[in-house]
């Protein structure tokens, strides 16, 4: 199998190209094993670009756990890089299916490469049985939430994928590593949660730090990081236009008052290609 370890804001993936070679088998378990920083490729989960029959080509994730994802902002942007970058889709503007529906992206291309990816996230869901949350009033701003004796107020998004927005004075590792992983299997979430610490800066800028469900915490979280704004805006800390500042870069949010969709811009880059053994338990070569 030949891959692609590619990465935005941090937020590293194994790409599987999948117009050119067979989809491969046992997607979870492959995805397991790349994923493992010790014995694998090394990443947060493994991707495949697959041809769509309703856009220009469909994203299919998976987390380091080898759990399905509908959608990750940091790894559509990737994914568009690629398109592009490789030939097979040589357009400025692209529409991806994902997940969580087709989505727009429109890229900024620097001496024929990708240099950055808008990406038209769409409109964030606010109603607790869709995003899902067993919380029973919609929308979810500040709303208590007891984990492991402490007291804290939650707002909860979906971004196609769900999310629960903490802001917090200082987002340390007893909130990420402590915390993180107990919100995320909290009886709230009853399909999980990605979970959002997050310091407000000023109106227009945060430092974000996520515990990703499936892939504990990772340098960087797009669709994470679109539903800070809206809970920041919800919440009455931010405006709708801001830069998140996260531990693999920085993102621009912008939730567009006209047309209600989240619009996030950033960049991304191929690091390597490889060929993982069709018979690999955990063995890599690069190249």
């Amino acid at each position: 199998m030949q891959f692609t370890k590619m990465q935005g804001a941090g937020n590293d993936y194994v790409y599987v190209d999948c117009f050119s070679q067979s989809p491969p088998t046992n997607l979870p378990d492959l995805a397991r094993r790349v994923s493992d920083r010790h014995f694998g490729v090394g990443s947060d989960g493994l991707i495949l670009i697959h041809p769509s029959q309703i856009a220009d080509a469909r994203m299919q994730m998976f987390n380091a756990d080898g759990s399905e994802a509908q959608m990750c902002g940091n790894g559509l942007r990737c994914v568009a890089k690629y398109l592009y970058d490789h030939g097979i889709r040589p357009s400025e503007s692209l529409d991806l299916e994902t997940g969580a529906g087709v989505l727009s992206v429109r890229l900024v291309v620097s001496d024929r490469k990708v240099e950055q990816v808008r990406i038209d996230m769409g409109v964030p869901i606010l109603e607790p049985s869709r995003i899902p949350t067993t919380f029973p009033v919609g929308p979810v701003v500040d709303v208590p939430l007891s984990i492991a004796g402490r007291q804290l107020a939650v707002t909860c998004v979906s971004m196609g994928n769900p999310h629960c927005v903490v802001f917090v004075d200082r987002a340390d590792d007893e909130h990420v590593l402590g915390l993180g992983p107990k919100i995320e299997t909290d009886l709230h979430f009853p399909q999980r949660t990605n979970v959002e610490f997050v310091e407000v800066l000023s109106r227009d800028a945060v430092r974000q730090r996520t515990w990703e469900r499936g892939s504990g915490e990772t340098l960087a979280c797009g669709t994470g990081a679109s539903a800070v704004c809206v809970a920041g805006v919800l919440s009455g800390r931010t405006q709708r236009s801001i830069v998140v500042h996260l531990r693999g870069g920085d993102l621009e949010i912008d939730w567009n008052q006209d047309d209600g969709h989240v619009y996030l811009t950033g960049g991304a880059v191929e690091v390597f290609t490889g060929h993982w053994p069709d018979d690999a338990g955990s063995n890599t070569t690069g190249k």
